[in-house]
Parts: C-alpha cells; sequence; structure tokens
C-alpha cells in the first residue's frame, strides 16, 4: 500500500474460520528466522517491530522456534496456524470482556485435568481424532468432547459442567483412622453465582498420596475421581496412621478445605514429596499464621519459620521452587479468606503483618542468607535458561531477606555490579524499599531511558515497592512524569496495575478510589478495552467496611454516570456493582 489510498489482499496459506481479527499498521521491520518442519519443509518465520528493535526477537524467535518443536514432539502437529463467568459464558454485552483470565488459565487448566481423568495414550489419541475431524473447521466444545468420548466410551457430561458453571468448586476433606483403616472423606460444593443459584455436582480428579510419620511416601499417586456429593476413599493394611498428601500436581482447579494444624503443615513443608502440595502447605500456614495476627494479635509462629527455613536450605529443592514457596499468599487473597471468616479486611494492617513475616524469616536465616545468596549466583555467562532464571529467581528473594537487615550495602553492590536485567531490577527493588532507592532508581533512569519496555518496569517497580502511606504521592509522580502517556496501554497499566493491587490504593480517606476513577474516565475516551478491565480493581468493593464500601460505590457510579462511557466499560462496572448500580 502506497502512501495514497489502496488496498492489499492477503492469501491464507491454510484457509480457517475466525472471528478475532487485529490490525497492526506501521513502518516495521522484520527478524527473520527458518524452521524446518519434522516432514522436511521449510517455513520462514518473521517477528515484525519498529526499526532499532530488530536486535531484541532474538530470544522471542527461540521461543517460537522451541513451541513449534513442542508441538510436533507432543501432538505431532507440523506447523499450520491452527487453531468469574464460566469458561464458554452463554451471553455477552462486549465480546472484549470474554477474553479473561478465565477463559485462557481456567479453559488450559480443563484440558490438563481432561488429560488426567483419560489417562495419556487416550488424551493424544483422542486429541489425534479431534484434529482429523475439525481442522480448518469452527470447532466447539461439544466437538472436543466429542472426541474424547469417542476414543474413551466414556459419558463426560459431567464433565462439561465445567464449561458452562461459574464458580471454583471446594472440596471439604475429613480423615478418620482405625485398625489400620485410613479413610478420606471428599464433600463437594460450589457457590451461588449470578443466573446459577443451584450448581450440579462437577466430576473432580483428586491425586492423593500417604506419607508415614517420618516422611517416606507409604503409597503413591493415584487419581480418586470425586462424582458424588460425598465419597469416600479408603486405604487398609496399614502400620499406623499416615500424612495424607491431596490435590497433588494441582489435579484440579478447585479449593481444599481441610483441617490441618499447624504441625503437619510444616511437617509437609519440610517432607512432602510432591512440589505443588509442598508448596500449598507453606501457602496454607502462612495464611494461618497472617489471620492469627490479623485477629488474635498473635505472634509469627515458630513452626511457619522453621518450615520456611527448611525450603530455603534444602539444596535439593529447584531454586525457582525455593523463590515461590517463600513468597507470601497475595494480599487480595488474604482479604478474602478474612472476609470468609467474618472478619473486616484492612489492607494497611494485612502489609504490616507480612513485612513482619518477613521481617522474622530474615532473622531466623540471618546466619544462612549469605550462604544461600553465594550458592545462587550465576558464574556462567547470561543465558535465558530455566536453570539459571531459577538461580536469580531465588538470589532476587534472598536479597530481599539480607536488605532488610543490612540495609543496603549488598543491594547497592548487586545493582552496580549486574550483567543481566533481572538481577538489576531484583537490586533497584530491595533499594526502594529502604531509604536508598531514590538515587539508584534515577541512576536506572538515566541508564535505560532510550528503552520504552525498561522504562515500563521502572514505573511499575516503584509503585510496587511505595509505601502504603506514600502510596497515593508516587502514583502521582509518576503519572505526571514526562514519560508517562496515557495513550500508551502498557505504559498505563505499569503505573495504574500494580497501585490497584496496593494497600496504598485503599487509602482510608478514599483517595485512592478516586484517583484511579479519574484515570479511568479519562482512558475510557482513548481505549475503552483497557480500562473495562482496570475496572477490576474494584471487584472486592463488598467485602470491606461499611465506609471503604460507600467510597468505592461513589467512584464507580462517578465513571457510569459519563454519558458516552464505552459498552465495555459500562458492562464491567454494572457486573461488578450488581444490583447497587
Amino acid at each position: 500500500i502506497s502512501s495514497e489510498t489502496g488496498s492489499a489482499e492477503w492469501h491464507d496459506p491454510w484457509p480457517k474460520p475466525a472471528y478475532l481479527f487485529a490490525l497492526v499498521a506501521g513502518e516495521l521491520f522484520n527478524h527473520q528466522d527458518r524452521f524446518t518442519t519434522q516432514s522436511g519443509r521449510d517455513v520462514e518465520l518473521n517477528i515484525w517491530v519498529r526499526d532499532g528493535d530488530q536486535d531484541k526477537c532474538e530470544f522471542g524467535m527461540q521461543a517460537l522456534k522451541a513451541s513449534m518443536v513442542w508441538d510436533e514432539r507432543v501432538y505431532g502437529r507440523e506447523y499450520d496456524l491452527p487453531l468469574a463467568h464460566p469458561v464458554r459464558p452463554e451471553s455477552f454485552v462486549e465480546i472484549n470482556n470474554f477474553y479473561t483470565l478465565t477463559v485462557y488459565e481456567k479453559g488450559a487448566e480443563l484440558i490438563r485435568m481432561l488429560k488426567t481423568l483419560v489417562g495419556d495414550a487416550a488424551y493424544y489419541k483422542s486429541v489425534e481424532r479431534y484434529f482429523d475431524q475439525y481442522d480448518g473447521q469452527a470447532a466447539t466444545i461439544e466437538d472436543w468432547l466429542a472426541a474424547f468420548e469417542y476414543t474413551t466410551g466414556r459419558d463426560l457430561s459431567q464433565f462439561k459442567l465445567w464449561y458452562q458453571q461459574a464458580g471454583t468448586p471446594q472440596v471439604k476433606v475429613s480423615e478418620t483412622f482405625e485398625n489400620g483403616c485410613f479413610e478420606l472423606t471428599f464433600e463437594q460444593s460450589t457457590a451461588p453465582t449470578p443466573g446459577q443459584p443451584e450448581k450440579p455436582n462437577f466430576v473432580i480428579p483428586l491425586a492423593v498420596g500417604l506419607l508415614d510419620q517420618s516422611g517416606a511416601e507409604i503409597q503413591p499417586t493415584q487419581i480418586f475421581e470425586l462424582t458424588e456429593k460425598s465419597q469416600t476413599l479408603r486405604f487398609d493394611g496399614l502400620a499406623g496412621r499416615p500424612i495424607p498428601s491431596i490435590l497433588r500436581e494441582f489435579s484440579a482447579p478447585v479449593v481444599i478445605d481441610h483441617s490441618v494444624d499447624r504441625d503437619r503443615l510444616s511437617f509437609l513443608m519440610s517432607n512432602d514429596t510432591d512440589p505443588y502440595s509442598k508448596w500449598d502447605a507453606a501457602q496454607t500456614l502462612m495464611m494461618d499464621v497472617t489471620l492469627s495476627m490479623l485477629t488474635d494479635d498473635a505472634a509469627v509462629d515458630e513452626r511457619l519459620l522453621s518450615g520456611l527455613r527448611d525450603v530455603a536450605l534444602n539444596a535439593e529443592l529447584d531454586p525457582a521452587f525455593r523463590a515461590l514457596a517463600l513468597t507470601q499468599p497475595a494480599r487480595s487473597d488474604v482479604m478474602q479468606r478474612l472476609h470468609n471468616a467474618g472478619a473486616t479486611p484492612d489492607p494497611f494492617a494485612i502489609h504490616a503483618a507480612q513485612e513482619t513475616i518477613s521481617h522474622s524469616l530474615a532473622e531466623v536465616l540471618q546466619n544462612d542468607l549469605g550462604t544461600i545468596y553465594v550458592e545462587n549466583q550465576v558464574r556462567a555467562p547470561f543465558a535465558p535458561t530455566a536453570e539459571q532464571a531459577g538461580q536469580r529467581a531465588l538470589a532476587n528473594m534472598i536479597l530481599g531477606l539480607i536488605t532488610r537487615l543490612d540495609g543496603w550495602t549488598e543491594a547497592r553492590k548487586q545493582f552496580e555490579t549486574a550483567d543481566n536485567m533481572t538481577s538489576t531490577l531484583g537490586a533497584l527493588g530491595a533499594l526502594l524499599s529502604c531509604e536508598y532507592g531514590m538515587n539508584a532508581s534515577q541512576q536506572f533512569y538515566e541508564t535505560w531511558k532510550h528503552e520504552r519496555l525498561v522504562i515500563d518496569k521502572w514505573f511499575s517497580i516503584q509503585m510496587t515497592h511505595a509505601k502504603p502511606e506514600e502510596a497515593l504521592d508516587v502514583v502521582n509522580r509518576l503519572s505526571a512524569h514526562p514519560d508517562f502517556s496515557i495513550k500508551n496501554p502498557n505504559r498505563f497499566r505499569s503505573v495504574f496495575g500494580p497501585f490497584a493491587g496496593h494497600a496504598g490504593f485503599h487509602a482510608p480517606d478514599g483517595g485512592g478510589y478516586e484517583t484511579l476513577a479519574d484515570w479511568l474516565i479519562k482512558l475510557d475516551k482513548i481505549n475503552p478495552q483497557p480500562t473495562a478491565r482496570s475496572c477490576s480493581a474494584f471487584d472486592s468493593w463488598q467485602i470491606f467496611a461499611p465506609e471503604r464500601q460507600t467510597q468505592m460505590q461513589t467512584a464507580m457510579k462517578r465513571i457510569l454516570d459519563e454519558e458516552d462511557l464505552s459498552r465495555d466499560t459500562r458492562e464491567m462496572l454494572n457486573r461488578i456493582l450488581g444490583g447497587n448500580g
């Protein structure tokens, strides 16, 4: 197309039905590579970017080629460009609001859960049939499941409920042990949601294993299918009461309600052989301790610190896993758990409690932090491998704990000597958490101000590490910066994304809600889709104290009062407000 009015026609080499189109127009330049498929076909690959960004494409290109190899190895598919609401809502007002984490992440979990139910061999055979029948067609969920029913002979009508029903099932677990017989009773329930007051039972695959009191595994993982309201799994011939490990490998996207004391949780943190269950025990114990600190003014439980110390020091565990296991539960999860327990969440108090836990852990590990930090320094030249990334993740986690004790010495050293962005940002985050961060922040900006995506990180990390009482000042300072632009969705998200999840967003005077509302009104006139998504910051308004509820409602209604408000944003806010709009 020349500079004059014109047209261009694209011929898709692999025709397919499509309902979602995107067009990017501009002066773009390509980073080119080639790929040879398993049948020997030569394929040209291009990543198109703005001039000057061509040298930043190599990692993305290698990731693309690796994913194509994975498709061939796992699914036998060569390159051909194939194809809280429920995963497939029955209706929507604006299609842009359809594409959420529920559609993508929960949808992926359902495929993985289906593979768990039917087994590897039947899964791949069913997928092959699905591709043979529907490749190049507009296929549905029914078509997908029909391929599995044909191959396996199973009736998957109950499994289909996962695609139709909103909400996350809760599975309550109780246990008994008598005369060498250990029984686990599972009872499922799903809370009512708008338009779905009563929910039929799901089919839920539960991966279960047993440990003895020494931590040895005495029952390897087995899959138990929960299809009724309540069912019991029985183990006979046991010499002593075992320790159950439930929902191994996160076999189903459910919430487990199991009354487990802190001694057992600490035991599972230290001894469970399944990484997910080990991580879940750490999260559950951290959550329990945090709630006690908030509701009973309790101290940090030594059993939590002991379990976390065992994880931190266990060099046999993957460094990335150790970093993840040491990460505290999301503040939003703590708020929801407090609400479920009949308490009113205070985001500032939650922040303070989590800071206390982090500082206590730093003190417990003070004689070991230096060793862990040194052991996870990457000595080899930088490479974007999972092994190196895991070491950097754990080193940064440990650096944050070190900074709580030494002030800034080690963090400043890492900031000055780092040879990669992950380590540089890890050090900057640690410095921003103490009083020495502003000089380093300005130094970082001067070094990287010519790189748009890096400066997005710079905006985000300052907001993330702001003290709650200073968050409003920080968001105002960042949004007034010359490099901030409301017309750049990434730049807007880099500031207001972390702000919406920050304790300081819930400032007692409602200033955080009003500030976000002001910006969303401006953004909606320019770009409705990110505006609608950003409204999710108000999603949990009903769990707070009446004063905060009123402040959040006022902010949302002020946005709704805009006469030219987009359909995207109006639908999202009306959904959040429900009958209170």
